[in-house]
């Protein structure tokens, strides 16, 4: 089986930095390096399984995976 890119070559830089930076801005609490592979990561995970890459469907799935790590994390430790 293929290895999965771990970075998208073909396409537009423009369109992969405007939305990590949207979405940077929009999860605060998620480092921007973090937005930004996940950003690329669904990009290449669209394209190997044949879906167009459209900003539309990248935001949309990359947002859903930023929602899960925003809510995975643990809650914040109250003094005792």
């Amino acid at each position: 089986m293929p290895a999965l890119a771990t970075r998208s070559t073909s396409g537009t830089t423009a369109f992969h930095e405007s939305l990590s930076s949207r979405l940077a801005a929009e999860f605060l609490t998620v480092p921007p390096g973090t937005v930004d592979r996940c950003v690329a990561d669904v990009r290449a995970c669209t394209e190997h399984l044949g879906v167009e890459a459209t900003p539309e469907v990248v935001e949309r799935v990359a947002r859903e995976h930023l929602l899960a790590i925003v809510n995975s994390a643990p809650p914040p430790r109250s003094p005792r």
